[in-house]
Parts: C-alpha cells; structure tokens; sequence
C-alpha cells in the first residue's frame, strides 16, 4: 500500500469517526435541557398572566444558538424556582405570539421579559446572560425589588415644552443675547 493510499483511508476512517461524534453529541442532549422539552413543561402565558406569581417570559427560537446554549442554566433556574415564579416561553418562529414580539418590541434573541405579580412588565434584558446574572434578576423580582441587570421598561415622565430665557451672563449663552 502506498503512502498516499494509507493517508487518505486514515482521513477517511477520521472523518466518519468526527461525523459520528457530531451526529451522537447532537442526539444525547439531554431531554431536560433542549429548548423542546423546557418549552413543552413551561407555563402557559395566559396561565402565567393570571395566577399572582411573577413571570419570566423567554422569546427563543430552536435554531438560536444562545437560547441553546442557555437551556440548561434555565432549567437549572426552573428546578430551583419553579415553584415561586412562572417560566413562559415564547418561540418567536410560532405567529401565534406575533402580537406578544410586537408588544414586548422583541427585535433580538434570546429576550427575557420580567413580569411582575400582577402580570406587568417591570423589566427586560437581551442577549445571553450568564447563570448568576439570571438568578440575581429572578431573586429581585421574588423580593418586589428593581431588577439589577436589566432595562427597566416602567413609566417615564412627559417633558414638557418650555422656552427658557437665557441669561447673556450665563456661560451657556454662549454670548447670544436673550431672546425677545
């Protein structure tokens, strides 16, 4: 057998031993943590809406590979307060929660969407968040204390319009006279 041959059957016998080793890590992820699974044991949104816990919603998709990558540190959230606060998710390939991405302006994935105890949206975050990040948010929202990592979403004040004298004095009139 000649050198090229023996290398080319190794390359072969190599690249079926990588093709096998994809095929079975993708297909031994454990059930607990697919993003199918926890979707399937999440709480319903009209369910979460209504039952006086609070809420974190997940908009995901199976193909995003952050929702991946976070699903077994949500199913670890899950498992330890599972009882104290509702889990919904929302795929946002599913047109059925169109009005759900439209109203929460979902626009990237994975987006987590705080509900409070009466179902009212106290606060987001975008973006893969690590483990201690989400506990940290889920522990605030258990206390009724504002969410640390997060975009808080509440009410703002309406700024009105004013005209403001300026004070030719001021170094902020930049020498301008004041308006007439």
């Amino acid at each position: 057998m000649t050198p090229a041959k023996i290398r080319n059957a190794l390359l072969a016998v190599v690249a079926i031993a990588l093709s096998a080793a994809l095929y079975l890590g993708f297909q031994t992820q454990t059930q607990g943590t697919s993003l199918e699974a926890q979707a399937q044991r999440a709480t319903p949104l009209a369910t979460a809406l209504d039952n006086g816990r609070p809420t974190l919603v997940e908009f995901y998709a199976n193909w995003c590979t952050s929702c991946q990558a976070m699903a077994p540190d949500l199913a670890e959230l899950k498992k330890n307060y599972g009882g104290s606060v509702n889990f919904a998710m929302l795929n946002v390939d599913n047109n059925k929660w169109l009005p759900e991405v439209l109203r929460y302006r979902v626009d990237g994935i994975p987006h987590f969407v705080y509900l409070d105890d009466t179902g009212t949206a106290i606060a987001e975050s975008i973006g893969e968040q690590p483990l201690g990040v989400l506990e940290q948010n889920i522990t605030a929202l258990l206390a009724h204390e504002p969410i640390p990592y997060a975009n808080v979403t509440g009410q703002t004040s309406v700024v009105e319009n004013r005209t403001i004298e300026a004070d030719p004095t001021s170094p902020r009139s930049h020498g301008n006279p004041r308006p007439s």
